[in-house]
């Protein structure tokens, strides 16, 4: 029989790894070219990988739950026929002159971008071997591209993100036995060099044990002590990954590299949504979602459009400042992996039923856990509602890479005075954070008030539209 393996593809925008959510394959099932054969996670979101080839499912390498590099393999195919399993490349005859040594294993130059579940695309350029001295023998062994192990006083071979796992648990990679393709030494490796160090730190009950940094989310749980609880479970840990990990990433380096401002308003929203009620029988809206979060979106777009130096962003590197003359609207969206931001692409060139189209269908593929890294990227300006929650408002943080994000409140019946009387209005707040950078006191405070404006009297959405 002849085995074709499929490893982890690079799913797009530079990530290394993803984790496996489900398999939908078993050994001994039939797989056809293109079938979706496992869902994996990776930092920014879910994502179907077809299998590009047809045959019988031989193994999978690794279960559910289990966090992969890109390019180790996930799953072997019988493709039939009686040759030999493939291997990665064909072993180095011993006369073939070693090459320069390097400090790290080189990567194919000029990778290319490649299609999700389709995996990188085969290249004649491979891993430089290493020598440890001016000798013939000190190619990398043809065992290597199976499960060996790296000996001699060559570097050992790890990629940055396994070195750094490596560092923070204090594990000498030198005494690490790896067991990845090509001798290179996994997360799994480490955690397992670690686990014995880890083990005895505690010999009598402490207060705490000393697990890794939580940007490492090490694989091996750190547990308390027997004695603390007597058998009752009071601490669940759970491993920093996924959407979480990368959503904290980018709000920490957000909240320590803008200076955020935020100012509120508070105003009557009653017209708009006697509007909204009015769309809804409106032949043009007909079998589109009409809500309140369309009009506020459709508020925002005519308010950018009367201040455009809002919509930009601070590029450090450059020192200068990117003034975007279209409007990518970016959606927080609270899903069950974590909240995510994508975003309506030239959503300033849409018309109120394309922008009604577009939310609908963010929202959904949002909550199916289906968002594309490519649609949470290029974002120039979020909203977060934060009223569906009941709550007032808040002081949200900056979306990456953008100046302004706006918070919705709650939208309650309140007493309001309003042509000289005090009566019953649905009043709500909003909050604008911006970039204090890019961003002065005046136009931050002339924005919120003009999308405060549309939505008082939404008449002017047609004016603007």
């Amino acid at each position: 029989m002849t085995i074709r393996e499929f490893k982890m593809p690079d799913v797009g925008e530079g990530l290394t790894e993803a984790e496996i959510l489900k398999w939908y394959v078993q050994p001994g099932d039939t797989v056809t070219d293109g079938q979706v054969v496992c869902e994996v996670e990776t930092a920014k979101a879910a994502v179907e990988l077809p299998i590009p080839f047809d045959g019988t499912v031989h193994e999978l390498v690794f279960p559910e739950g289990t966090t992969v590099d890109v390019g180790q393999v996930i799953i072997s195919v019988n493709v039939g026929g009686d040759a030999p399993a493939e291997a990665p490349a064909p072993a180095a005859p011993a006369a073939t002159p070693a090459p320069a040594p390097e400090a790290e294993a080189e990567e194919p130059q000029g990778r290319q971008p490649v299609l999700v579940g389709y995996g990188v695309a085969a290249s004649s350029t491979k891993r430089r071997a290493r020598r440890t001295a001016p000798a013939p023998a000190a190619v990398v062994p043809e065992q290597l591209n199976g499960h060996g192990t790296v000996t001699g006083a060559a570097r050992p071979l790890a990629k940055p993100p396994v070195r750094k796992l490596a560092k923070d648990l204090g594990v000498d990679l030198a005494a690490v036995v790896a067991t990845g393709p090509d001798g290179i030494i996994t997360r799994e490796d480490v955690h397992r060099a670690a686990a014995p160090a880890v083990a005895p730190a505690a010999p009598a009950p402490a207060v705490e044990a000393a697990p890794a940094p939580a940007v490492a989310a090490p694989a091996v749980p750190v547990q308390a002590p027997a004695a603390v609880g007597a058998g009752d479970a009071r601490e669940t840990r759970v491993p920093i990954k996924g959407v979480r990990k990368a959503t904290a990433a980018a709000m920490v380096g957000s909240a320590f590299t803008a200076p955020h401002v935020t100012e509120f308003v508070t105003f009557d929203i009653t017209r708009t949504m006697k509007l909204v009620e009015e769309l809804k029988s409106d032949k043009d809206m007909a079998g589109l979602r009409v809500n309140p979060l369309l009009l506020i979106a459709k508020a925002v777009l005519v308010a950018v459009k009367r201040n455009p130096e809002i919509n930009a962003a601070w590029d450090e590197a450059a020192q200068e400042i990117v003034l975007k003359h279209y409007v990518n609207l970016g959606i927080a969206a609270a899903t069950p992996r974590g909240l995510i931001v994508p975003n309506i692409k030239d959503a300033h060139a849409q018309t109120l039923p394309e922008l009604s189209r577009s939310l609908s269908e963010l929202v959904a593929t949002a909550r199916e856990g289906k968002t594309t890294p490519a649609a949470m990227q290029g974002g120039t300006f979020t909203i977060t509602n934060v009223g569906v929650f009941g709550v007032d408002t808040g002081t949200p943080i900056l979306n990456p890479g953008e100046s302004a994000i706006l918070a919705v409140g709650a939208i309650k019946l309140q007493p309001w005075v309003h042509k000289g009387k005090v009566k019953p209005r649905q009043v709500t707040t909003l909050a604008l954070s911006f970039d204090h950078r890019l961003v002065d006191g005046e136009l931050g405070s002339k924005f919120l008030a003009d999308v405060a404006a549309v939505l008082e009297q939404p008449k002017r959405l047609i004016t603007w539209s």
